[in-house]
């Protein structure tokens, strides 16, 4: 079942969120509108209560305040650090300019598996379609834990166990 956007934004309003990874703990990199704070905020604790945790660029201190070559240096290398990479699929998304870029560069450069688009809903909506048959997305199961689910396949794995 596709993330409803609604539930991302009431997750983000929760509690602060740890930012320290514990040691063996997988991490991935978020590809997000910034205008999508809070629906990137609710990934984010989502994730954390999955175990795993998720690198938001505009948290890191260490990030130019103005994009530059310098910018994109540190995604790329940030991308590359981490063990996943994320897409986080909504409207600001789909038509963002860093975001096409930030996904090519992780389809040109990691393992396809790595890669998991978080196909959004929003109202009678679903954004990420379009990546579906390309990437393994991560959705609720039927037991509502978050699963990654292969391209065009129903059965997946529990986020915590991959």
């Amino acid at each position: 079942m596709t993330i409803d956007q609604y539930t991302l934004r009431n997750a983000g309003n929760s509690a602060a969120i740890q930012r320290n990874a514990t040691v063996n703990q997988k991490t991935a990199f978020l590809c997000h509108s910034h205008l999508d704070q809070r629906l990137a905020l609710g990934l984010q604790a989502v994730l954390k209560q999955h175990g795993m945790d998720l690198y938001i660029d505009w948290q890191d201190a260490t990030m130019p305040d103005n994009p530059s070559a310098e910018t994109a240096q540190r995604l790329r290398t940030r991308i590359q650090q981490c063990h996943w990479f994320l897409f986080l699929a909504t409207n600001n998304s789909m038509t963002s300019r860093w975001c096409p870029w930030e996904l090519g560069h992780a389809d040109g450069t990691k393992v396809n598996d790595r890669i998991l688009v978080v196909p959004t809903l929003d109202g009678n909506v679903t954004y990420g379609a379009e990546y579906i048959n390309l990437y393994r997305r991560v959705e609720v199961a039927t037991d509502g834990r978050l699963a990654a689910f292969g391209p065009g396949n129903h059965g997946g794995r529990y986020v915590n166990s991959i």
